[in-house]
């Protein structure tokens, strides 16, 4: 199963939360970017340029799918790649979705995402988002939105939607002590009023 979505859409922890309930190993194209690399994914872009890490990445994501067994999470820019998108026919690939709101809130906007750096994020990752979701859905078996839900409800909506697991089967206990189990809050949660005042 390969996961694919844009940054915030929750890849590797969903990734991982799939992987332990399907009994299966887990791996982030990312971590072996790093591994790979020897320095964070900000600093390839930052000192080698875009163009040296989308090389690497091609080349890294081809090896895993060929490689690897279990759960894949791919970077969110993978899918730029036509020969990447050539690779994914034929594997159960999961599209997770995620909104502009709750995007910007689970990428914090960090500096390791070099992509979401700039004058204004908001309008940045917007179009990141509109340029990527007709290609994700070109490579998408499933979709499954991530808006609001916690890692433990999207990885059950994944296993429902990809025959792992029955509709009707019993939703297991929410913990709320496991982040695992708390959603992206609410945003209006989060944002005050803008005609409010301290």
């Amino acid at each position: 199963m390969v996961i694919v979505g844009p940054p915030g859409a929750g890849k590797t922890t969903v990734g991982r939360v799939l992987a332990r309930r399907l009994g299966v190993e887990f791996t982030d194209v990312d971590a072996l970017l790093v591994e790979r690399a020897g320095k964070p994914i900000a600093d390839i872009f930052l000192q080698d340029g875009e163009d040296v890490f989308r090389a690497m990445e091609r080349e890294v994501v081809a090896e895993a799918l060929a490689g690897t067994d279990g759960v894949l999470a791919l970077g969110g820019g993978s899918v730029l790649a036509a020969q990447t998108r050539e690779r994914l026919r034929g594997h159960r690939v999961v599209y997770l979705t995620v909104g502009l709101a709750d995007g910007l809130r689970r990428t914090g906007m960090s500096t390791a995402r070099p992509l979401l750096a700039g004058v204004n994020p908001r309008a940045t990752f917007k179009a990141l988002l509109d340029a990527r979701a007709p290609l994700y859905r070109e490579v998408a078996t499933v979709e499954i939105e991530t808006d609001r839900r916690s890692a433990n409800q999207v990885a059950r909506a994944v296993l429902v939607a990809v025959g792992e697991l029955a509709a009707s089967a019993p939703d297991e206990p929410v913990d709320p002590d496991d982040p695992l189990d708390l959603p992206t809050p609410h945003e209006s949660a989060l944002l005050p009023d803008p005609g409010l005042r301290p």
